[in-house]
């Protein structure tokens, strides 16, 4: 029985780790999906897409979070799969019904908690301060700085053949952007992105890039509508 109680112990500490671990990757400025998404692939070992790894692995402190997810990921499931053998070698009968019926309801306490989204607002309220106070990573709600909910949005257009914006300057098409600001251009260059925050008036937009802007949400549909219908 003890095995048995210890495994649920070593489950709900591992929710906890992972939940710990999204909570940091979200202080670093992912979204709560994807920090979440990355703190389990990590912990469960699944791996991650090519486009977010890569944007892991550049990242000091994501990298430092990962790391430490994949080692505590990796000594957990190897201790769960030992307790789980040790909480039914040597049962049988009843004595393994019995704990089959204590791992399920066990099981289905801790996906309870872990589901909760009052236990999940309390936790990451701890887990927050806990963390700006031994750490320097700081949180930043994107969304509300940037009014996403308030009717802007932040769109990425691709540049096509038929774009007139192609092969002119930044400075040249401040008439055509009225109202719109391009935060950075992601560029390939060969096999490597090269990505250009706050790009300047000097930049030139080729065939191929994206482009982060930032407006309102109805202004970057008419403005790209009228600019191209090949924006995508």
């Amino acid at each position: 029985m003890i095995a048995l109680i210890s495994l649920l112990i070593i489950i709900a500490l591992s929710i906890i780790v992972v939940r710990i671990g999204a909570i940091a990757l979200e202080l670093t400025g992912l979204s709560s999906e994807i920090a979440s998404f990355q703190a389990q692939s990590a912990f469960s070992g699944a791996g991650f897409t090519t486009t977010e790894s890569e944007a892991m692995v550049t990242h000091p402190v994501r990298r430092r979070i990962i790391r430490i997810l994949i080692l505590l990921g990796g000594a957990g499931v190897t201790t769960s799969m030992a307790t789980l053998v040790l909480a039914f070698v040597g049962q049988t009968g009843k004595n393994v019904l019995m704990r089959v019926e204590i791992l399920l309801l066990g099981l289905l306490g801790i996906i309870l908690f872990a589901r909760s989204r009052h236990i999940y607002d309390i936790m990451k309220i701890v887990i927050t301060r806990a963390l700006e106070k031994w750490t320097t990573l700081r949180i930043y709600d994107y969304e509300q700085l940037f009014g996403l909910g308030e009717g802007y949005a932040i769109a990425k257009i691709t540049i096509k053949k038929d774009n007139p914006m192609r092969d002119k300057l930044i400075s040249d098409l401040k008439s055509h952007l009225e109202g719109v600001l391009i935060l950075a251009v992601s560029r390939k260059i060969g096999k490597k992105i090269q990505f250009i925050g706050a790009p300047h008036g000097d930049v030139v937009i080729k065939i191929g890039d994206e482009l982060i802007c930032y407006a309102k949400e109805d202004i970057i549909g008419k403005v790209f509508s009228i600019q191209s219908a090949g924006a995508g």
